[in-house]
């Protein structure tokens, strides 16, 4: 067992910090959280193996990333680390991101160093369909096998500029427009669900030859994963709702650099919003509204929501930063500080392993020696599944 005593504990679920509080992890597991004073030393006295003393510290869970291309847009690399778009064909829902991760790019430590302990790999935004996204923790194994939460979390797509940019204007085939982006991913869920029936009615006699493409797109078609949908621009987000709708699909709006400007119409929808990222410049017209004022927008009115840095985009390791800016643009401190944890928890579906402090949880847990919104504040120690691992 590993306690951790006399801290300061954020757990999340509650507003309020423990005051002189402690946490004892048990294996991979929170085990217990409580005060000090509640603590029965003598009983655990002798399973106790390491003792972490948090006098003065801040205790807060890992942060999350809920979308990046950590390993998979390796840093300091040109075309050689670049495993994150397959632009030999628009659909590619068969790539999985798990199998392009390098475990060993330096933005690994960087990141868990800055307190994050789990993310979100995704392909890029080339494909209309890039492939499959999976969620992996930062630490403790550079073995890619060995990090995985869930390699199997969601299906990326992409909507807008890019997929016009990069098979359109590039290589002078579809999608040439909007129309197009949305017409081939129609196509491909159609093509699914009839791929699908086939199976169903499949017989000894009347066997389905396997499509590895829309065996990719299964998950997403029987609502059993979510499909993310990279939108900046208002109509982008529309589309990506209007198909949602149309195909009965669990979504995510990746993005959502305009949501202020359809705010109840995503409210609406049911959708949750990963917003970002925003701490760059305005690098082409589809974000030339961004601002961090978003998020407020959207949790003001009810929406889930969460902040990403779309790494390398921003480094992860300044997912700090990026909240206290939205906490700057009028967004509450704790509401900002769920946006990183509890919140990007609850949008990649895995609320009850991540995103705070609670008994039962994974014991990724981080100290600080100051709130981590000052920019001048350090992650002295960092726990992932139990582990010192920093």
């Amino acid at each position: 067992m590993l306690l951790i005593k006399n801290a300061t504990i954020n757990t999340i679920e509650d507003k309020e910090p423990i005051n002189d509080g402690y946490i004892l992890l048990k294996e991979n597991k929170i085990f217990q959280v409580g005060k000090m004073s509640d603590f029965d030393l003598k009983s655990y006295e002798k399973k106790v193996s390491h003792t972490i003393d948090a006098l003065g510290k801040q205790v807060y869970p890992g942060f999350i990333d809920a979308h990046t291309h950590l390993g998979i847009a390796n840093v300091g690399l040109r075309w050689e680390g670049a495993d994150y778009n397959e632009i030999s064909d628009p659909v590619t829902p068969q790539m999985r991101t798990v199998d392009g991760i390098y475990g060993f790019d330096d933005s690994f430590r960087d990141t868990m160093i800055g307190g994050v302990t789990t993310v979100v790999v995704c392909p890029g935004s080339a494909n209309v369909v890039g492939g499959v996204v999976c969620a992996i923790k930062t630490g403790g194994s550079n073995i890619v096998d060995e990090m995985i939460v869930d390699a199997n979390l969601a299906m990326k797509c992409a909507f807008g500029e890019n997929p016009k940019n990069v098979f359109g204007q590039s290589q002078k085939k579809a999608p040439f427009t909007r129309m197009a982006t949305a017409s081939l991913l129609r196509e491909i869920l159609i093509k699914t669900k009839e791929y699908d029936n086939k199976l169903k009615n499949a017989t000894k006699d009347k066997p389905v030859d396997i499509n590895i493409k829309y065996e990719a797109m299964l998950p997403v078609v029987r609502r059993e994963i979510p499909i993310h949908i990279h939108c900046h621009r208002a109509d982008d987000i529309c589309t990506a709702i209007r198909i949602g709708k149309e195909f009965d699909l669990r979504l995510v709006l990746v993005h959502a650099t305009e949501a202020s400007l359809v705010a109840q119409h995503i409210k609406s929808s049911g959708y949750p919003a990963i917003i970002g990222p925003t701490m760059t410049h305005k690098s082409k017209p589809e974000v030339k509204n961004k601002g961090f004022g978003t998020l407020k927008s959207l949790l003001d009115i009810g929406v889930l929501a969460c902040c990403t840095t779309d790494h390398p985009v921003i480094p992860l390791q300044h997912i700090n930063i990026c909240a206290a800016l939205t906490s700057q643009a009028g967004l509450d401190k704790y509401q900002a500080l769920k946006a990183i944890t509890i919140y990007a928890a609850e949008i990649i579906g895995l609320q009850d392993r991540l995103g705070s402090i609670k008994v039962g949880k994974d014991a990724d847990l981080v100290l600080w020696d100051g709130h981590p919104f000052d920019a001048t504040a350090k992650a002295t120690n960092v726990i992932i599944n139990g582990k010192v691992v920093y």
